[in-house]
């Protein structure tokens, strides 16, 4: 039987095989379920539209449950290669014929975005669960390293002194937010597409909100146009993914940095370690170069999504719609990909407390705390006291001085020349560049401090365990429409 009128011939091989069969074979893999899905909720709309019986919805369900992968494949001359046309040669070659009305007023056009975004969905919420399992070791990790003092840097250069759990728990910050994002964006892209048919709607009256409903979506979208033409659900999603993966190879990029021989800050365990074929003395951490690679891949499919659709008209091009799902399928397994490897890290990473202390010790980085404390106890000027201290440092480094060997007669002098008579400059100066005074100098809310570091973890925990609930529900809300489609079903079989 033929599929169409307006074609006499078959695709040709090359249409086949570069084109026609490896987009069959993907959505096979990725988007059959949800085709399967998708026409047992048509089928009960024939139903409840009479145009066909219970007996006769049961055999058309009973024959979409027996097509399984292992038994479609494209075929140029049967099928077109097409998984739709497929679907429909599998129930018509079946031992009952369907009813005559099957199929009748229906598009590829909607089916197909549809099953795209159902997959979409299903594979967010994948990440997200992914997301939650980051977040949660950074926080794990982030509680042993909270009083532990190391260096924090800007430009390269050593500014004030963080801990390991301070640094971690921006990272549980960056993910808590884009879980958020993500929820947001789930929530705006969760409207079925279904029945809006080839651009312009549907001729019979098919009830939107219950299709939308036994597919587990939140409800509709509203105008047909934008159902199967607007792939902004897409671009949504591909956004909220590459803007965490830029973020993370930020943090893999300090990660590389702390683990070099330069700081020797960070450990990680043999199983996540490398080796130089011709260097025994090194020991890498190639994982997290992989990472970040892996992160640049994340966010460069995200350029390709949307360059795929620029300039192309936007009344309905199925074909964009099939690249831009390739694309966002590439996209989320080198996200979940790069989250588990990044968790796997956080896991099995630890900070040498000593060297990170070495190196707060080696460094003036109390210069800061010394401006205030000339300014809160002295009564010098702002200004005025960020020059003191900065001259203090470079003649304490020209002296050959270490932070922990103060000069007060150096302070005073200084301050002397610019006007103001200080005493106790030694115990100013030991108080500012004492290193685990210089941990919890700062009192500001979200700060190094330990206590506030320790808030925000318990802020964080919160923070996760409700964001675990409400992807909970999106989650929920598929299975349930799952079994609600079997069980009409399965009702409609019992009374055939």
């Amino acid at each position: 039987m033929a599929v169409t009128g307006r074609i006499d011939g078959v695709p040709s091989d090359i249409w086949h095989e570069e084109v026609l069969a490896p987009q069959f074979a993907y959505e096979v893999e990725h988007l059959l379920r949800h085709y399967l899905a998708i026409e047992k909720v048509l089928l009960l709309e024939y139903v409840r539209m009479g145009l066909v019986d219970a007996a006769g919805a049961a055999g058309i369900g009973a024959r979409l449950d027996s097509l399984t992968p292992d038994v479609v494949r494209a075929d140029p001359k049967e099928n077109m290669s097409d998984i739709s046309f497929a679907v429909e040669r599998h129930v018509l070659s079946g031992p009952v014929p369907p009813f005559h009305a099957w199929h009748v007023d229906r598009s590829r056009n909607d089916l197909q975005v549809c099953a795209q975004l159902m997959s979409a969905r299903e594979n967010l919420t994948a990440v997200a669960a992914d997301l939650l399992s980051l977040g949660r070791a950074a926080t794990s990790l982030a509680a042993r390293y909270a009083d532990v003092p190391m260096p924090g840097y800007t430009h390269a250069q050593a500014a004030q002194i963080i801990s390991p759990g301070f640094h971690l728990t921006a990272l549980a910050a960056e993910t808590t937010a884009t879980l958020r994002g993500m929820l947001h964006t789930y929530d705006e892209v969760d409207a079925c597409p279904l029945g809006s048919g080839t651009m312009a709607g549907q001729e019979l009256a098919w009830d939107r909100v219950r299709m939308a409903e036994l597919l587990g979506f939140a409800g509709v979208q509203p105008h047909a146009l934008v159902a199967v033409a607007s792939r902004g659900w897409a671009m949504a999603i591909s956004g909220d993914l590459a803007r965490y993966a830029v973020t993370l190879s930020r943090f893999a990029t300090d990660l590389m940095a702390w683990g070099g021989s330069g700081f020797g800050f960070l450990e990680l365990p043999d199983e996540l370690s490398g080796i130089s074929a011709a260097m025994p003395q090194k020991r890498n951490f190639p994982v997290l170069e992989r990472i970040r690679g892996r992160c640049a891949h994340v966010a460069g499919c995200a350029t390709d999504i949307a360059a795929g659709q620029r300039n192309t008209a936007y009344t309905n091009t199925v074909e964009v719609s099939k690249e831009a799902g390739g694309h966002l399928r590439t996209q989320f397994d080198a996200m979940r990909s790069v989250l588990r490897l990044t968790r796997a890290v956080i896991a099995g990473a630890a900070f040498s407390a000593d060297r990170m202390r070495e190196a707060c010790a080696g460094e003036y980085l109390g210069g800061f705390t010394l401006a205030n404390q000339l300014t809160l106890e002295c009564g010098i000027p702002w200004r005025t006291a960020q020059v003191i201290s900065g001259r203090y440092i470079k003649r304490a480094l020209e002296k050959g001085l270490r932070p922990a060997e103060p000069d007060g007669s150096l302070l005073a002098a200084l301050c002397a020349d610019a006007g103001y008579e200080v005493a106790r400059t030694d115990a100013l100066l030991a108080a500012a560049f004492d290193v685990d005074e210089g941990l919890r100098a700062k009192r500001s809310a979200g700060s190094a401090h330990p206590d506030e570091v320790r808030a925000m973890l318990a802020d964080q925990d919160g923070a996760f365990a409700k964001l675990t609930d409400e992807w909970s529900l999106r989650t929920r809300r598929s299975a349930d429409a799952a079994h609600r489609r079997d069980d009409l079903l399965a009702a409609a079989e019992r009374r055939s």
